[in-house]
């Protein structure tokens, strides 16, 4: 699953000083030095990769289980008392003993902790994947926020030509009223249309906050400029050009797919360590003891005494009766089976879904970005030829300024268009479990830098 090469159009010389009216400058961050911010910034990521970090640690707690266990006590106690005897005044007892022991447990025969030293690799297994969605998930949100940014800038500059041609247009109806040419009505009507191009300025600055707040909630500090995208730059075409093979793929490589097919096993292999409850467990035990004491309070006369000794053998543990407890669990197990087998088909028709959605919206794109290209070009010829006219006397200014207005407006659609395309792209490579970072770097590649 790929991309093809990339096709390059002419957006013509207005289309390029639109595009670095965005940038517009050399230190300008682009789309690679934003995704480095994330990854380092970008507190969802950063718990992702300290779930993945604590997961690991399940396989070797669950291969502890097959391993040997060594440990070792001692105590040393004084006493002090008075005893009686019979015939034999009271007397008082110091009495000092200590003691120690080391015991070495060498599982031999643990049923139930195979069975969740296997589940313990699936439960691993599904960590990672749920860290490479999580991988995926920043490259989107990062993509995203950034062409959002990029779209929003672009509002504003349009704005700015509404509000230009609505108050070059207000002041000419004005200028007719006072000459009789125009009635108040016009003028009522040239005002309201450059009070509402003010407002809609408004709300792109409103909308532009918006945008690179939510750029700065991912990468921390939000940069002030931008690298936009090249003007003559529009989206792929995809290989293989068909659908269902990329929904095949995203029902089988999906990372939610794979972390819920772990998920499936982990849960499979639970139910197994649960019925091993009921079998016998044997363990080789070796310990070595001694202790020491410097009389007794129970004999009249004090003998020192010291014994060491040393002991090897087998321990076998039946399970007769818990109470009811392993059944409970073994039931609790297969329940929770049947639900990771549901979530997984759940998981598997939301990628087809994501898939057949994201393959809809880059065909769906690319027809605009078609459209969008011959208005763009439409409307730069309508600018030269009201130009012309202006300068012949046969159009008034204000269609230069409703000309220009019109190509500004294209133009930023035709960008939106492009910039939704390629995250389309995005998310059909996530959809499908492909998307890396050499996206980003691909992306990259295309930028005004």
């Amino acid at each position: 699953m790929k991309w093809m090469g990339w096709r390059s159009r002419s957006g013509g010389m207005l289309a390029l000083i639109f595009g670095l009216m965005v940038c517009g400058s050399t230190h300008a961050e682009d789309l690679l030095a934003v995704y480095r911010l994330a990854q380092h910034n970008d507190p969802t990521f950063e718990a992702a990769h300290y779930a993945l970090e604590a997961a690991q640690q399940k396989i070797p707690q669950a291969r502890a289980g097959l391993l040997p266990v060594l440990s070792a006590n001692g105590n040393d106690n004084y006493t002090k008392a008075e005893s009686n005897f019979t015939g034999i005044p009271t007397v008082s007892r110091n009495v000092r003993a200590w003691t120690w022991a080391i015991q070495l447990t060498q599982p031999l025969i643990h049923v139930q902790s195979q069975y969740a030293y296997s589940e313990s690799k699936f439960l691993v297994e599904q960590a990672q994947a749920q860290f490479a969605q999580a991988e995926q998930d920043l490259i989107l949100r990062v993509a995203q926020a950034y062409f959002d940014v990029l779209s929003a800038q672009q509002s504003i500059a349009v704005a700015e030509a509404q509000v230009r041609a609505t108050d070059e247009q207000l002041a000419v109806v004005k200028h007719g009223f006072q000459a009789g040419t125009h009635a108040v009505t016009d003028v009522d009507e040239a005002q309201a249309r450059f009070d509402l191009a003010r407002s809609q300025r408004v709300a792109a600055v409103n909308e532009l906050a918006n945008k690179r707040a939510d750029l700065e909630k991912i990468v921390g500090q939000a940069p002030e400029l931008l690298d936009a995208l090249q003007p003559t730059v529009v989206a792929p075409k995809l290989l293989p050009n068909d659908p269902q093979a990329w929904i095949d793929q995203a029902r089988t490589n999906n990372p939610a797919v794979l972390a819920q097919l772990a998920a499936l096993s982990a849960a499979q292999a639970e139910i197994r360590r649960n019925r091993a409850a009921y079998l016998p467990t044997l363990d080789l035990v070796a310990s070595k003891n001694a202790n020491s004491s410097s009389g007794s309070l129970t004999t009249p006369n004090d003998y020192a005494t010291r014994a060491n000794s040393e002991q090897i053998g087998v321990q076998l543990t039946i399970p007769l009766y818990e109470g009811g407890a392993t059944h409970s669990h073994v039931v609790e197990a297969i329940a929770n089976m049947n639900k990771a087998a549901a979530t997984l088909e759940a998981a598997r028709r939301q990628a087809a879904t994501d898939a057949r959605q994201a393959y809809a919206g880059i065909m769906n794109g690319l027809a605009q970005i078609e459209a969008l290209d011959s208005a763009v070009a439409s409307s730069q010829a309508a600018v030269l030829g009201n130009q012309a006219g202006f300068k012949l006397g046969v159009h008034m200014n204000i269609d230069v300024l409703n000309a220009e207005q019109q190509l500004y407006t294209a133009q930023r659609d035709l960008n939106k268009a492009r910039y939704d395309t390629l995250v389309q792209g995005l998310k059909l490579k996530a959809a499908a479990g492909v998307l890396a970072e050499r996206d980003i770097l691909t992306f990259n590649a295309l930028l005004v830098h």
